[in-house]
């Protein structure tokens, strides 16, 4: 017996008896006993063992290990623990165990036992099997494919960290797999079929599911999942305990399906609208696939069965068929895209044109193919060779057509009345100007005075005589190299060549203005008119031709305001003048938004008691910057852009209230006058707004100017003074003596007063022919029962003669200067004019306040 079991006779007993591998070993780590299973593990016999080191047999990866659980048996005398330990085998190779160690008591050196038994197939199986579930997991998610296993026998519902994933979840999430809370997250649409799916699966009428669906993702879109289902496990009953499946998202799949359904319906529709047919061709096989529109190009029944190849060769028209098909040979030898183009004879006779696009190809299966297309073309070639029949017949008529066409630019270039060039040849020349092929050094803007006359008095077709007779003496005055076109109406632009001098220029613009100055002999009557004629320099400095035709019409405005039959060249002055009334017009229209423009009275008396028999409304602006400013200042500019009647309106509203005010203060002012523009009297509404204001009868006149109205009434013009009388507001007729009224006249428009204009009353001091005038225009009026007014009476001796010569009203500086309403009642009150003047002779102001400016009208 060896000397380990002398020692150890009870444990030697144990051990040889244990079905599994003991060993004891000593406080050293030394074996001293082993049974047979123990040395079995290590391919040794027992004796061959003992007195080894234990470590000896330790994979050294699991030293540590084992140490650290003998330690704890020997220190502590715990109870026995159990390790997985890896033992070496001789040949190198080794070995798990699962190796418990224990404490043997009783003994003056403690030993540890060590009980080893075999897991190594064990090891190997649960390696192999993780490796296994390590594999599918990776596979399932790299297939974006999540896992659920619902084991109804267990009460088990499990899903994959991917399957949570599709819908948004955490993967530690918790899932509430009841089919009541479920199928809340799938799409309306979709929950009856997935039900009727699960149904039949649960019932078990099929063991295997496949189903597309959409799911509420977490965060509230809709992904398309497809989910594929099997049953693993049944009960008795035939119905699955078990099922598992995969669930896939979708949604990039179907949208592209969705994509390319739409692409394929547009394809169709493409084909549809173009009426396209095509065609696919095996070409080693003989197949021959045709959609419907190109069995209807070929008039061939698309429900027909029989429509082999060889019935679309016979439909090639006799003559195109040995060309259509030895050109579809070539194509297919060449393997590049071919157009093909015939004709074809329809089981109807017709004949249509067709044209082919073809293409060859090798499908995945090696097989040769050829796609094409054909559509008819017949109507294009019908119109084809309409347009070069058209085309012919255009080529023999090219002579008449050039001749029709010279005539067509000639017309559309010239005047048809003068011939001159017109409008529009003139923008070419301005063109050729701007682009330095032709240069000129000045542009003369002609327009006919006193044409408007002609044309209203003689008609259009002596106007229109004119107009030739003016085109005839403008090319007869231009030199070579000048152009000359009317531009419109009465007027007419030259362009002078930029070899002219100034001097030049000047003297064809005085030939032009003398020439037609002269009377021109028209059907029994001489008709005479002139010219105005404005000149933008353009040597000046100025390069742009559009401006300077714009300097040139400015320039003519001014030589028609400065009187007719002149010239007016454009200058820096000019244009500062036009940028001065531009921005008064502005101004004005400001000033009648703001109430700028406010009235002033100059009172007027009896020429014999000196009594205020009322008062002239005189238009003032207070301009805030220039301070009070007469009419002269902004009447012309007012009446260009359309204010005037604004104007006067504003001044005879704020004038019959000041009226009403004096009445109520007790002021003895008989009646008030105001200035009435011509627009104004033409004003629609006048009277019915007048009726509104409810005027006091006798106590309104409306003063009109003599060389305005008294000749020149239009039947508009004379009813709204005849509804002004029958509203008791007079008329008055304004700086008589001026225009060229008649008596007749003057009798037809029946004033209540006329007033002599201050040109004819101031020399009637001096002139005793200037008294005879005034005194027989007084006894005019008073023949026609009018009364008669004298403005501009400045000095008492004036006054004196006027009242001696029977003028009833005196109205002037002598007495009073014009003035504001509070102005007006002090001077009533003071009644200072009607003391004697301190200077014999000589003009008295007698106004409380004695204002600056001087009345225009």
């Amino acid at each position: 017996m060896p000397a380990a079991s002398r020692v150890f006779p009870d444990a030697a007993a144990v051990l040889d008896c244990a079905p599994v591998g003991l060993c004891l070993i000593d406080p050293d780590g030394c074996i001293r006993q082993a049974n047979p299973a123990f040395a079995d593990a290590f391919g040794r016999f027992p004796d061959a063992v003992l007195g080894e080191q234990i470590l000896d047999f330790v994979h050294g990866e699991d030293v540590a290990a084992f140490n650290a659980a003998a330690a704890a048996i020997r220190e502590s005398g715990s109870r026995p623990s159990q390790h997985e330990i890896r033992l070496l085998l001789p040949d190198g190779q080794s070995r798990w165990v699962s190796a418990a160690f224990s404490r043997m008591a009783g003994e003056p050196s403690p030993g540890t036992i060590l009980q080893i038994q075999s897991i190594d197939v064990l090891k190997q199986a649960l390696a192999t099997l993780r490796k296994s579930e390590t594999r599918w997991k990776y596979a399932l998610e790299s297939a974006h494919q999540g896992v659920w296993d619902h084991d109804f026998s267990a009460n088990d519902l499990f899903y994959s960290a991917h399957w949570k994933t599709i819908r948004g979840m955490a993967t530690d999430a918790p899932v509430d797999g009841s089919l009541d809370v479920w199928i809340e997250s799938v799409h309306p649409a979709d929950r009856e079929h997935v039900l009727e799916y699960i149904r039949r699966q649960d019932e078990g009428e099929v063991a295997f599911n496949t189903f597309q669906y959409r799911e509420r993702h977490a965060d509230g879109h809709w992904v398309w999942i497809e989910s594929r289902g099997a049953s693993v496990e049944w009960a008795p009953d035939g119905k699955p305990t078990r099922i598992i499946g995969t669930d896939t998202d979708i949604t990039e799949r179907k949208k592209a399906e969705a994509q390319l359904e739409e692409i394929s319906r547009r394809l169709r529709l493409a084909l549809d609208v173009s009426k396209v047919g095509v065609f696919e061709a095996n070409l080693d096989t003989g197949a021959v696939v045709r959609d419907e529109q190109l069995l209807r190009i070929y008039g061939l029944d698309p429900v027909a069965s029989n429509q082999h190849g060889s019935v679309f060769e016979q439909r090639l028209h006799p003559e195109d068929r040995a060309g259509a098909l030895s050109r579809v040979e070539e194509g297919v030898a060449s393997t590049v895209p071919f157009t093909n183009a015939f004709r074809i004879v329809r089981p109807d006779g017709e004949i249509r044109h067709i044209r082919s696009s073809s293409v060859t190809f090798t499908d995945a299966e090696g097989e040769r193919k050829l796609i094409g297309a054909n559509w008819d073309v017949t109507e294009d070639v019908t119109l084809r060779d309409e347009l070069e029949r058209a085309r012919l017949l255009a080529e023999a008529r090219n002579l008449e057509l050039e001749a029709a066409r010279t005539r067509i630019e000639y017309n559309a270039l010239h005047d048809h009345l003068t011939g001159l060039p017109n409008r529009r040849f003139l923008d070419q020349r301005l063109d050729d100007w701007i682009g330095e092929k032709v240069a000129y050094c000045a542009i003369l803007h002609i327009d006919l005075d006193r044409f408007k006359q002609i044309n209203d008095t003689l008609g259009h077709q002596a106007g229109d005589a004119m107009l030739v007779h003016t085109a005839r003496v403008l090319s007869s005055i231009i030199g070579e190299n000048d152009f000359v076109a009317r531009v419109g109406g009465d007027e007419f632009l030259v362009l002078c060549d930029a070899r002219h001098t100034q001097d030049a220029v000047v003297m064809v613009a005085d030939q032009i203005i003398d020439a037609l100055r002269q009377p021109v002999p028209y059907d029994g009557h001489l008709c005479r008119f002139g010219a105005s004629v404005g000149i933008a320099w353009t040597l000046d400095g100025t390069i742009d031709a559009k401006q300077s035709l714009l300097n040139a019409d400015l320039a003519l405005y001014r030589a028609k305001g400065l009187g007719r039959n002149r010239y007016e060249f454009f200058t820096k002055q000019l244009q500062t003048q036009i940028h001065h009334a531009k921005r008064t017009a502005d101004e004005i229209i400001k000033g009648l938004e703001d109430g700028e423009f406010v009235p002033f009275y100059q009172p007027q008396f009896d020429a014999r008691t000196l009594d205020i028999v009322g008062v002239e409304t005189l238009a003032r602006w207070a301009h805030p910057q220039y301070g009070l400013l007469a009419p002269d200042y902004f009447l012309k500019i007012a009446e260009d852009i359309n204010s005037l009647t604004a104007i006067d309106r504003s001044i005879a509203e704020q004038a019959l209230r000041d009226f009403g005010h004096w009445e109520a203060h007790g002021f003895s002012i008989p009646r008030i006058s105001v200035n009435v523009s011509s627009p104004r009297l033409r004003e629609p509404g006048l009277i019915e707004s007048l009726k509104q204001l409810g005027v006091p009868r006798g106590k309104l006149s409306f003063e009109l100017l003599e060389s305005i109205f008294l000749d020149d009434l239009d039947e508009n013009s004379s009813q709204t003074l005849s509804d002004l009388k029958a509203l008791g507001i007079d008329i008055e007729i304004d700086d008589f003596g001026t225009g060229h009224a008649s008596i007749i006249g003057l009798m037809k428009l029946n004033p209540a007063r006329l007033k002599i204009d201050r040109a004819l009353v101031r020399p009637v001091d001096e002139s005793a022919e200037q008294r005879k005038l005034v005194g027989s225009i007084i006894d005019i009026g008073h023949s026609l029962n009018i009364e008669v007014v004298a403005e501009g009476v400045e000095t008492r001796l004036h006054a004196s003669i006027l009242r001696d010569l029977g003028c009833d009203t005196l109205q002037g500086y002598a007495f009073a200067r014009p003035m504001s309403s509070s102005d007006l009642g002090h001077f009533v009150t003071a009644g200072q004019w009607r003391e004697k003047p301190k200077m014999q002779g000589g003009p008295v102001f007698l106004s409380a306040k004695p204002n600056q400016v001087v009345p225009l009208r």
